[in-house]
């Protein structure tokens, strides 16, 4: 919009022990350790459309051809005709040891749609049957892991770019919001020096924490950017941000990458 940078952005609302995250900018890959880190031993991919693997007719390839490509072992369980039409569900299921997610989204390719959520380790296909089900008949504002107490986690990611979720674990939501905070800053960091930074230091779990507890939506975008330090503004929405809001006049708080230190920290923007 405009022109201006894509803004970070972050709401967070926890319902019936379960917590609901809003997000943005981030791709699949750059969230997949930490999906990982809190999913049961199986993850299946229940969703996935891409420009990136196309076939001789310019037809997306199925996701189980994919995993091929990629050299992912999985388990196939296909849904045929009754996904048609149902949002958020693809043809066929990607059952795949959590492990191997990270293989499966490698940076090599981008998904521009792409739903996944753990299962136990000895799902059975009428088990997946029953998923496909929930996923289908579940209300966008209705909490979806309370229709599913075997799962811990569910993603989905919109336009390579978007990021919803709902969680078991309390501490995801911090997690996923240092990782927008370091992605933001390695991105300007990336682009001053024009060259890949292999590592730029995450926040420690305070910082994201604190700002959890001042507001549940925040919006963020780039201040002064130099090679020893990179400032974020950081403002308080009312409500989780849209596309086309504009970040405040006036920043609330300023979180402060040194460089040369590896650490952050924030101060009042007033």
């Amino acid at each position: 919009m405009e022109r201006r940078p894509f803004p970070l952005s972050f709401s967070v609302r926890e319902t019936e022990g379960l917590w609901r995250v809003t997000a943005g900018a981030a791709q699949a890959g750059e969230l997949v350790d930490l999906l990982v880190s809190v999913a049961n031993d199986k993850v299946a991919v229940v969703s996935l459309e891409t420009n990136s693997y196309l076939d001789e007719n310019w037809h997306p390839l199925q996701p189980a051809l994919i995993a091929a490509e990629l050299g992912v072992p999985c388990t196939v369980h296909p849904l045929g005709s009754r996904a048609s039409g149902t949002h958020g569900l693809a043809e066929e299921f990607l059952v795949m040891d959590r492990d191997l997610l990270p293989r499966l989204l490698d940076g090599t390719w981008s998904p521009y749609e792409l739903t996944l959520i753990d299962v136990p380790a000895d799902v059975t296909p009428e088990q997946l049957d029953d998923l496909a089900l929930v996923l289908g008949t579940t209300g966008g504002d209705e909490p979806l892991l309370s229709r599913l107490a075997d799962s811990r986690i569910w993603f989905s990611g919109h336009d390579d770019c978007y990021v919803s979720l709902e969680t078991r674990d309390p501490a995801l939501p911090a997690a996923v919001l240092a990782r927008l905070l370091t992605l933001l800053a390695g991105s300007a960091l990336a682009e001053l020096t024009e060259e890949p930074l292999s590592r730029v230091p995450e926040p420690r779990p305070w910082l994201p924490e604190q700002l959890i507890a001042t507001a549940p939506h925040w919006i963020g975008a780039l201040g002064k950017v130099t090679e020893d330090l990179v400032t974020i503004g950081l403002a308080a929405l009312p409500d989780p941000w849209r596309l086309g809001v504009s970040f405040p006049q006036q920043a609330d708080l300023t979180a402060t990458l040194d460089i040369r230190h590896g650490t952050w920290r924030i101060t009042s923007a007033r």
